[in-house]
């Protein structure tokens, strides 16, 4: 053998690209035609093939590589409180916009008569899945602005103030006041050291301050305040502006708090540093001070939490969407790194060991997909459709807690299925990887949707009783099904202790899964998640133990299309 032949590259997979990222993806394609978004296919076909090829990966790659840093003070010693990004980051930034994922459901507040088109939210949480697979630090402040929409209406005129530039898809990085920029970001702060998830013990305060003339072009209107305290974590610290809880002596309320002021000046936010993260690099996110910092009240003092909670179920769902649309690149790589790579005489997809592993990852990533759109037309048809207001109240900590949860495990055996190339920070699967637990701590963890479930279990009873009913309209095709139902029935019918709160969780999730599968995906899909979802009798532990009469193939077949 001559040391040509030695030093050659061969048995590697070609470089992933030119991947249509909804053309290849059944289950989305489903999801969207029950959700009567099909409308769309050409423009989310357009955004899928400009997504999937390596140059956006390579992209992704830089945006994460080169790391956002905190320019406390200019170079004359002043507060600047900037972040500078790599240009890769506002690449993104820019192509987010541009598709209205910041605001895509909720275009129809544009128009006179607010009507939208139906499958607008479900379009747009289509585009918030695909962009995700690619680069999901920067979708943080595009989820917060959505999702920020909204819980602004709860002040009207600051509202309807601000409309065309949360509505815009142009995108404006400069550090300009809100009325000299064509469009704008919005964050969120809510975590202070001592206090985590309950922001009830949050200490930072807000003490009204006389109304003052506009000392710019264009005053926002509004009840101005005065902020004193900090935030232990506030995300995407370079947004326009930011929804932050503070005490007032009505307790908690919500305030919108520029990063300038109407006339140019820096609002008193001080960045303290930037958090060192697991994953989601690309995005910033900041312990911040607030010195007196100037806010304007959104709704009513003492509704912080109420007001802030329109914003965070928002962002719950988008919480699901984006680790649904990362374990579904997770899965795609691991297709097709195995699609090419021989071993042992054969490529590793015809193995029967790994199909099996394969077939199983595509029932899970098929369901989160499913479920995550689901949730999103449930979140549109909700304000004109009292049962499907019912079914964003039951399955929004449903959804967030279980899709979130899988996510890990399922990288983990993608990141596996590449052996070595899986492990180096060359490949797309390390990131990946380090991307899926945050969206399970982000708003809320695990624990607490379950929590906020057994709020509804105990306080909504409607709630409950419509979506026992949705569920009981599939039943008579899966004996397993119907066992598993009925036994969840049983449970509801008396008081649940908190420690089954997990157990209700995971069993409300794989029973809505299993539902949504029977009616918008192939028998074959829903018949082995099922069996091994809902059989006490069925698969325990990793993933790749399938029964027997499982076709590994035909899943695989089903599920990805390259």
């Amino acid at each position: 053998m001559s040391s040509f032949e030695t030093h050659s590259v061969f048995n590697q997979p070609p470089l992933y690209d030119q991947k249509n990222l909804y053309e290849s993806d059944p289950a989305l394609k489903s999801a969207l035609a029950a959700e009567d978004a099909s409308w769309a296919s050409d423009e989310l076909s357009t955004l899928g093939a400009h997504l999937g090829t390596n140059d956006q990966f390579h992209q992704a790659h830089l945006a994460n590589k080169h790391l956002p840093e905190l320019q406390s003070h200019d170079g004359q010693g002043f507060r600047s409180d900037q972040v500078e990004f790599h240009p890769a980051y506002h690449h993104f930034m820019a192509l987010s916009k541009e598709a209205g994922i910041h605001c895509g459901a909720f275009d129809s507040l544009a128009d006179d008569n607010r009507e939208g088109r139906l499958g607008v939210g479900s379009s747009r949480a289509a585009k918030h899945y695909m962009v995700s697979q690619v680069e999901a630090g920067h979708i943080c402040p595009i989820t917060m602005t959505h999702a920020a929409i909204p819980a602004l209406e709860n002040e009207p005129a600051l509202f309807e103030a601000l409309l065309p530039r949360l509505l815009s898809k142009s995108y404006d990085p400069a550090f300009k006041p809100i009325f000299e920029k064509s469009g704008i970001t919005i964050g969120m702060g809510m975590t202070e050291k001592q206090g985590g998830t309950d922001v009830r013990s949050n200490t930072t305060l807000a003490r009204p301050i006389p109304p003052k003339s506009a000392s710019g072009p264009v005053a926002l209107p509004g009840k101005r305040y005065a902020l004193t305290g900090h935030k232990w974590f506030m995300s995407a610290p370079m947004c326009d502006a930011f929804l932050v809880l503070a005490q007032t002596n009505e307790r908690l309320s919500l305030f919108f708090v520029p990063r300038l002021l109407e006339n140019g000046d820096i609002n008193s936010l001080r960045f303290q540093r930037l958090k060192n993260k697991l994953g989601n690099k690309s995005n910033a996110s900041s312990e911040v001070e607030f010195h007196e910092a100037e806010g304007i009240l959104v709704g009513e003092e003492g509704r912080g939490i109420a007001n802030i909670m329109t914003m965070a179920n928002y962002t719950r769902l988008d919480c699901a969407l984006g680790s649904a649309g990362l374990m579904r690149q997770a899965l795609s790589r691991a297709i097709h790194h195995t699609s090419y790579r021989t071993v042992f005489q054969r490529k590793l997809i015809d193995q029967p060991m790994m199909q099996a592993l394969l077939a199983d990852m595509c029932l899970e990533v098929t369901a989160a997909t499913h479920l995550s759109i689901r949730l999103a037309g449930a979140y549109e048809r909700a304000p004109k459709d009292t049962v499907q207001a019912n079914y964003v109240r039951l399955m929004t900590p449903v959804t967030k807690y279980w899709v979130s949860k899988r996510g890990p495990g399922l990288g983990y055996e993608a990141m596996e299925c590449l052996g070595g190339n899986g492990y180096v920070e060359d490949q797309i699967m390390a990131r990946i990887y380090r991307e899926l637990p945050v969206n399970s701590i982000w708003e809320g963890s695990g624990s607490v949707m379950c929590l906020d479930l057994l709020r509804v279990m105990a306080r909504e009873p409607e709630a409950v009783k419509s979506g026992l009913n949705w569920l009981a309209q599939s039943t008579g095709q899966s004996a397993i099904y119907d066992a598993a139902l009925r036994e969840l029935t049983d449970v509801l019918a008396t008081t649940v202790p908190e420690h089954k709160g997990r157990w209700l969780c995971e069993r409300l999730a794989t029973l809505a899964a299993a539902n949504l599968l029977m009616a918008r995906s192939s028998p074959e899909i829903a018949k082995a998640y099922i069996a091994t979802r809902l059989d006490p009798n069925g698969r325990y532990g990793a993933y790749g133990s399938l029964p027997d009469f499982v076709d590994a193939r035909q899943i695989i077949a089903q599920s990805v299309t390259f």
